[in-house]
């Protein structure tokens, strides 16, 4: 799979599975919504029932900020098999130009974003890598 193609498909992905590292360097993934633009990928903290505001990934971002979101495709029909790693490092933004023009990407690609905009943080991801494989 070409770049173009691993891009394309992780940007049609509906959630991704976000990877963060622990202080203790234990790895700590979270299912995510997210929306790739460019050279960023942004994925919103939103209002959605947690237990803390002091998420772990929020801890992590900034203990280590090297991060890897993975989107895939399962499916019986092996032929539909794909998967794109993308790899980076991450920011939390919590206003600015940034922060706005995130929330407003998100919003085009997630209807719920329209109708319920968050109005947390943002996390920012600088892609420096992607990989990818699909069945063929």
């Amino acid at each position: 799979m070409d770049d173009a193609e691993a891009r394309a498909l992780a940007a049609a992905a509906r959630v991704g599975h976000l990877a963060t590292v622990r202080p203790d360097g234990a790895p700590h993934v979270v299912p995510c919504v997210f929306v790739l633009y460019d050279e960023q990928i942004y994925t919103p903290i939103d209002r959605k029932p947690k237990r803390s505001r002091s998420l772990q990934r929020l801890r992590n971002i900034e203990h280590e900020p090297r991060v890897a979101l993975l989107a895939d495709e399962y499916d019986e029909e092996w032929e539909r098999l794909w998967w794109v790693r993308l790899d980076g490092r991450a920011r939390v933004l919590d206003d600015g130009p940034e922060h706005e023009r995130g929330l407003a990407l998100l919003a085009d690609k997630y209807v719920q974003y329209r109708e319920d905009p968050p109005d947390d943080r943002v996390i920012a991801i600088d892609v420096e890598r992607v990989t990818g494989w699909r069945y063929r």
